[in-house]
């Protein structure tokens, strides 16, 4: 890490405290969702909430737009909802002169946080315009790219329950999610607490604790923790253990799953690993950082084939079942292929 990392740590740990004391303002527990997508915000990365109906997943987004000073917008996924009406349209204009001309009117995709509601109930035309957005920080409308703003995150919903009327996302954007986030029912005592808060008056006053340029260095620190070689060694084992065809899969996976995850589940291992050993005043990613991100880092990049979903097995148990057998004792193979010690920053 550069010099005076020891201190801008500290501001780092200090700053994310901050934010995850100001959303518990209004947030009743859920504490490893709010991490998690705190997680997300700080590694430059899009999250995507599951959960049934009532379990404050909208409300925690918008409660994280209320506590960073960045431009918020939500969008309502419909099945009428068509992808112009997310990134905008080239509309025909008259100046004083009389003269037309095509000007691009952006849609609700431009600003810094984005809220994609129920994002499985538009068609797959529509989940399409946010592929290149997700990916590319940029949309092309008419042969023109247009750039968001920075930094960006999209937070997506979606109910796992009802399925009439909704389309599941294709692989190709769940792979563009860094974390699937689980969101559980709460407890007897956090019911008690929310029905508390949310039946009396509202007293809740939230600060604004981060803008936009201590955002970007927060994530710019994220990057620079280095990570040592027999660590990234671990996370790509435990990646390739996901593989089916791969000689180290367990039994589970060879079983129930007919892909495992990509590159990007690699990287969103390490770069989750990064924020995590942050917050534990650690200046090295460790095995156990790997390990606490690996669920919502792998969970929905593993597809089951049909006898793991007639089975209704669970890809938590599958991560568990790998995390089980990829041992964290490197193979003396791997100093000749793997490179120098260097920080990961993609």
């Amino acid at each position: 890490m550069p010099a005076g990392s020891e201190s801008a740590a500290s501001d780092f740990r200090r700053d994310f405290a901050l934010m995850r004391a100001e959303i518990g303002k209004v947030i009743v527990g859920q504490q490893e969702v709010i991490d998690a997508v705190l997680t997300c915000l700080l590694a430059d990365g899009h999250v995507l909430l599951e959960g049934v109906p009532g379990l404050g997943k909208t409300l925690l987004i918008r409660t994280l737009s209320r506590v960073l000073d960045l431009r918020f917008s939500r969008i309502q996924f419909t099945p009428d909802l068509m992808p112009a009406d997310i990134v905008g349209t080239n509309l025909v204009v008259e100046d004083a002169a009389g003269q037309k001309y095509f000007e691009f009117q952006p849609g609700p995709i431009f600003a810094n946080i984005i809220l994609a509601d129920e994002i499985n109930r538009a068609t797959p035309k529509t989940q399409s315009a946010m592929l290149e957005v997700m990916q590319e920080h940029s949309v092309t409308v008419g042969g023109v790219t247009h750039a968001v703003w920075e930094p960006y995150i999209v937070l997506a919903t979606q109910n796992p329950l009802e399925m009439e009327g909704t389309y599941p996302l294709p692989e190709a954007q769940l792979d563009r999610f860094m974390l699937k986030v689980l969101v559980e029912y709460p407890g007897r005592g956090e019911l008690v607490d929310i029905m508390t808060r949310t039946t009396g008056q509202d007293v809740s006053s939230l600060n604004k604790v981060c803008d936009d340029r201590r955002l970007v260095a927060m994530r710019e620190l994220v990057r620079s923790v280095p990570v040592a070689r027999h660590v990234l060694d671990y996370a790509v084992r435990v990646v390739l253990a996901s593989h089916p065809d791969h000689e180290s899969a367990p039994l589970g996976v060879r079983q129930y799953v007919s892909w495992g995850a990509s590159p990007r589940g690699a990287q969103a291992l390490i770069l989750g690993a990064k924020v995590r050993a942050l917050m534990a005043s650690r200046y090295n990613v460790a095995y156990e950082d790997i390990q606490q991100v690996a669920k919502p880092a792998l969970r929905h990049r593993m597809i089951l084939n049909f006898e793991g979903e007639a089975a209704e097995v669970r890809t938590d148990s599958l991560v568990d079942e790998i995390l089980g057998s990829v041992s964290t004792i490197p193979p003396e193979s791997m100093d000749m292929d793997l490179p120098a010690a260097t920080p990961v920053t993609s």
